[in-house]
């Protein structure tokens, strides 16, 4: 198992490099995997997997009832949601199926219902009905006044979106995949049938290259030759309230759609808290991931007349994220035969969602270009900590006590986070190296006080690493 964070790159000849260890990334990383005749590289700018757009979404497993039909993103997410639920299932990754209110509060929005009942037909998606306002009220009482009926969706789910990116990568380095973090791609050239990828850890050497480079896919793309889009950043803030509003949302509560996006959502989370929003808001700056009180005040608004009970609960966290927006309807995945070269562009909020379907058509498109796969072997099924509020944690399980007390020593008491998970993170397969890596594979300091009462002990095991001697 190889996995890098500093130091010259290894001087040898990869068949195929996958840019970028977002969520489609590490999908792509894993499908190749399967392929045990293949030397396979990831690489990624900063210094843990799933840390741009995969970190900062809605966590919403879709079923692709609301996708443009015919396109490619529709048969993908379709595709993918098969593959998700399943993988997360033998994962350990959580995923609460809760479905979706797509909730009308004009008669124009009304109106639209049959539409989008239709558009879910034609996107083979048969279990959309539409609700009267007394069906819609009986199933989420505390929905604002107001509200003339909804289209239920009940297949919509919501998923952990750290533990999916992290399983695909777990995945892949154990079956073989070089991982480099902290390897940023500035230059991209052809030296005869390879390409050489100049980048801040020195040259890389590929055959095959795979530019799943999130927001900065159209940078990459251009180094090849391509202009064939260009990646606007869209930003999305969001709130995330605290456990206790849990009780007020049963359902994902969706406003009717408009081409800007799917608009601000609430929705319980896998992991008890319930969010609000996004915002969609186009910027020029890709590193534009600070939240506004302009924003933050619309989400707010916005929220008040959906779920009026939800703004007089305490507000645990507010983040954003930037999403890859090309001004298309649908992916940008295309192959480039004679360049050896695959670009996964313009992959939007259901990327999560058609991961796993991403990566088996981009394996598909590697073939079609002259990659001789090999044979399959499927790698080790990974079982990663199930940090959903329905699944009991460590401390919980008396037989993990038994066999380990530090899963009896709570660090976290918001989230009830134990000392030997903690540990674990540390010297996992993909070892956290940051307090926002413990958080997301732990969530160590993402409950209530946001690590007011675990921040020291969580910095101190953190500096010690896993054998208490040292970072990892």
């Amino acid at each position: 198992m190889t996995v890098t964070t500093e130091g010259p790159l290894p001087r040898r000849t990869y068949d195929v490099t996958v840019v970028g260890a977002g969520v489609v990334g590490c999908a792509v990383a894993r499908e190749l995997a399967r392929r045990p005749r293949l030397r396979v590289a990831l690489v990624e700018a900063h210094d843990d997997v799933g840390q741009g757009t995969s970190k900062a979404n809605t966590a919403i497993l879709h079923t692709g009832f609301d996708a443009t039909p015919a396109t490619l993103e529709a048969r993908l997410v379709r595709e993918g949601h098969r593959r998700l639920t399943a993988f997360a299932a033998e994962s350990g990754i959580p995923v609460e199926r809760v479905g979706a209110l797509l909730v009308a509060w004009d008669e124009e929005q009304l109106a639209a219902l049959p539409r989008l009942a239709e558009k879910a037909q034609r996107n083979a998606y048969l279990d959309a009905r539409r609700l009267s306002a007394g069906e819609l009220y009986a199933r989420e009482p505390r929905l604002g006044p107001g509200a003339l009926g909804a289209l239920h969706v009940p297949g919509e789910s919501v998923v952990c979106p750290w533990t999916t990116t992290l399983a695909y990568a777990t995945q892949a380095v154990r079956a073989g995949v070089d991982l480099h973090l902290a390897t940023a791609v500035e230059e991209a050239s052809r030296d005869g049938d390879d390409h050489l990828l100049t980048t801040t850890r020195g040259t890389l050497r590929t055959r095959y290259l795979v530019n799943a480079a999130g927001l900065h896919a159209d940078t990459l793309d251009r180094r090849l030759g391509h202009r064939d889009f260009t990646v606007t950043p869209r930003r999305g803030q969001l709130l995330v309230y605290d456990k206790l509003a849990r009780p007020l949302v049963r359902h994902i509560l969706l406003p009717v759609p408009t081409a800007l996006g799917k608009g601000v959502l609430i929705a319980p989370t896998v992991h008890g808290n319930v969010l609000l929003g996004p915002t969609a808001e186009d910027l020029d700056d890709k590193r534009a991931t600070h939240s506004t009180a302009e924003g933050l005040a619309m989400l707010r608004d916005q929220g008040r007349r959906v779920l009026p009970a939800l703004l007089d609960e305490e507000i645990t966290a507010v983040y954003a994220g930037l999403r890859a927006a090309t001004g298309q309807d649908d992916y940008r995945i295309t192959a480039h035969p004679g360049q050896a070269y695959i670009t996964v562009g313009g992959i939007r909020s259901t990327g999560l969602t058609a991961s796993l379907a991403i990566a088996a058509h981009v394996a598909g498109l590697l073939a079609d270009s002259g990659l001789d796969l090999g044979p399959v072997r499927e790698p080790e099924p990974v079982a990663l900590p199930n940090l959903g509020a329905d699944c009991p944690r460590p401390h919980q399980r008396p037989e993990l006590v038994a066999a380990d007390p530090e899963y009896a020593v709570l660090v976290c008491h918001c989230e009830r986070v134990s000392r030997g998970e903690i540990r674990d993170a540390l010297a996992g397969t993909i070892p956290a190296r940051t307090r926002e890596g413990l958080r997301r594979r732990t969530r160590a300091g993402a409950g209530r006080c946001q690590g007011f009462y675990c921040g020291a002990a969580v910095r101190d095991l953190l500096e010690r690493g896993p054998g208490g001697g040292g970072r990892p």
